[in-house]
């Protein structure tokens, strides 16, 4: 059996993890000396690369000196952690990847808490050392505080260090060290990362940590072996959480990870990470093993959803005019394949048939279902965000979710940041100044009343400040939060937007849409600069008179519309509004379009609020 070592990557986004594997794959000669490679090889998808985080975690291996390093490349967002939390239960070993100026950031604590209660012992590789603002003693030290904090071992405390600049390929055992290539980090892995505990003469066993659907191959679940051998054609059992038996299938294929690529192999051994297609139901916390296993392996318990949107069909008069997918069956089969494969989504259906209730861990993660969904043809109405409350089962309280938010923002913006959290409910625990002219402050807030608030925190901040989110736990309700101030400009007709019209309402607020803009009654077409809706005519041309007045004809000049991305969008609207999402367009709209409606629709809302409290 070859020596192998199986380890994750563990950081915050953004501190250089996925370029750091790219490194790796080059310097271990998995690619040809004059092999074109897309930097970030590892970010396979679109919108990894567009928006430059992970999301799915990835499998890799390379050779060093005689030793297969099988390395996993983890999502840095908390709104991916259930991603994160399976792949630690097959790794031997983690990499927490910290920058040399930013330090440890929330993330990289929820991670390596993660990685500490299963026993990991880290190495850490503080990263961009070669920055101007670096501070990599000062960051080991940080890193020192944060492994007691989590209440580290001793053996865990006494972690190797490793400083490194991914993006230039180099690596050291101090700052000023060698700058030539990563071979202090490949030695470090093979001296401190323990060899896979195997079982190679026991039965066939493998917990099921991801699941992809492929085209060819149908479902492909991707674990590590825990005991015995595999080879294709093999008959074996899935078995779930409690030791059911989910289904019995044959192996088609045994793929194993050789730099980027899977490749079928015809045998497979306890400690390799491997995937295996042929099954038909099985899936994510499953285990499948040799037909004589009867237990299932323990597996970790994915921490709850906090936040749930509404995705309903659309059902406005542009319906079917970008995508092909519309159908509210559609649209059910697309969230539950979702759901098979990503363990921190739950989809409920609704008592409206034709709406589904998704829960997941914050609006990053959904936002990047619905951009993945809009591209794949679908068309849907998507509800603002909210909480999921729960009771407190000793006191039957009702409580909310709490997060963590660390901002680092220049010295001159604290203030207002701090003004605007306090409006929010948040609690700040820590202020501290953190170098150049930036403050780090750390507030513990409800996740209702950070809704939203990242385009804020951005327009405050002159788009200089970082926020950070994890979530932090449940606590007791922090009662009203005030929500947007301003009402919005909603059209009372169909057709296509006129610039004259246009012009007429600029004074009445900023447009969000502009000239030539196909638009039906109900649709928001801009922001009122007061607190009230108002219906107005964006179809309005100017009269034709047969007596032309000098200086009355000149061309209309519009100021640019307000465009909302999609996350924007849905964190934009009220509860009575929606975000139609389409391949080509995002529009923001009122729940019920038929002005009648909207009225009994708010009197009713009214009435309720009278009798009950305000619940923000």
């Amino acid at each position: 059996m070859t020596d192998l070592r199986n380890i994750a990557i563990i950081a915050h986004v953004d501190h250089g993890k996925t370029t750091l594997v790219d490194g790796l794959l080059k310097q271990s000669g998995v690619f040809r000396e004059n092999q074109k490679v897309a930097e970030r090889a590892m970010d396979s998808n679109d919108l990894e690369r567009e928006r430059g985080i992970t999301i799915l975690a990835k499998s890799t291996s390379v050779e060093w000196r005689d030793t297969r390093i099988n390395i996993v490349d983890t999502p840095g967002h908390a709104d991916f952690g259930g991603e994160v939390e399976r792949i630690l239960s097959m790794v031997d070993g983690v990499l927490l990847l910290v920058d040399a100026s930013e330090g440890p950031m929330p993330q990289t604590k929820f991670v390596l808490a993660k990685a500490l209660s299963l026993g990991l012992k880290p190495i850490v590789v503080v990263n961009k050392v070669d920055k101007p603002e670096a501070r990599p003693y000062e960051v080991q030290d940080e890193v020192f505080e944060l492994f007691t904090a989590l209440d580290a071992n001793d053996e865990q405390l006494d972690f190797p260090t490793v400083f490194a600049s991914a993006k230039n390929g180099w690596a050291a055992d101090e700052p000023d060290g060698p700058q030539e290539n990563l071979t202090a980090l490949f030695e470090r892995i093979i001296d401190h990362v323990p060899t896979p505990l195997a079982d190679l003469g026991g039965p066939f066993t493998m917990l099921v940590t991801t699941m992809e659907a492929d085209p060819f191959l149908g479902r492909v679940l991707t674990g590590r072996i825990q005991s015995g051998a595999i080879h294709p054609n093999e008959t074996i059992r899935a078995l779930s959480r409690d030791g059911q038996v989910v289904e019995t299938s044959r192996v088609t294929k045994v793929l194993a990870f050789r730099g980027l690529k899977r490749e079928p192999a015809e045998r497979a051994e306890a400690g390799d990470i491997i995937a295996l297609s042929g099954f038909g139901t099985a899936t994510v916390a499953d285990t499948l093993a040799a037909p004589e296993v009867s237990e299932a392996i323990p597996s970790q318990p994915i921490d709850p959803p906090t936040l749930a949107m509404t995705f309903s069909i659309n059902d406005s008069p542009l319906v079917g005019r970008d995508g092909e997918k519309v159908t509210s069956r559609m649209i059910r089969d697309r969230l539950l394949r979702e759901a098979e494969g990503n363990v921190a989504i739950r989809i409920t259906e609704t008592a409206n048939k034709d709406a589904y209730e998704v829960a997941g861990r914050g609006e990053l993660q959904l936002g990047v279902l619905i951009e993945q969904m809009r591209r794949q043809g679908f068309e849907l109405s998507i509800s603002r965000p909210r909480v999921l409350l729960r009771q407190n089962p000793e006191t039957g309280e009702t409580e909310e979710p709490f997060e963590e938010v660390v901002v680092d923002v220049d010295d001159e913006y604290s203030g207002v940041v701090v003004e605007s959290m306090n409006k929010r409910k948040a609690r700040m625990n820590d202020m501290r100044p953190s170098g150049g002219g930036k403050t780090r402050i750390t507030f513990i807030a409800p996740s209702r009343g950070m809704i939203g608030y990242h385009g804020d925190f951005l327009t405050e901040t002159r788009g200089t400040g970082i926020m950070s989110r994890l979530f932090h736990d449940y606590g007791s309700y922090a009662g009203a939060i005030p929500g947007r101030r301003t009402g919005v400009l909603i059209s009372t007709g169909g057709g296509k937007s006129v610039a004259y019209g246009l012009a007429n309402l600029e004074e009445r607020g900023p447009l969000m849409i502009g000239a030539g803009v196909e638009v039906y009654g109900g649709m928001i077409v801009g922001e009122h600069t007061r607190g009230n809706d108002l219906e107005v005519n964006p179809l309005k041309a100017k009269q034709q008179t047969n007596i032309r007045a000098s200086g009355k004809d000149e061309a209309v000049t519009l100021t640019p519309p307000k465009c909302l991305s999609l996350e924007q969008a849905i964190a934009y609207i009220a509860d009575d509004e929606l975000v139609e999402v389409t391949p080509n367009h995002i529009r923001l709209r009122k729940r019920h379009l038929d002005p009648h409606e909207r009225k009994r629709e708010q009197r009713r809302a009214e009435a309720e609020a009278g009798l009950a409290t305000g619940t923000g």
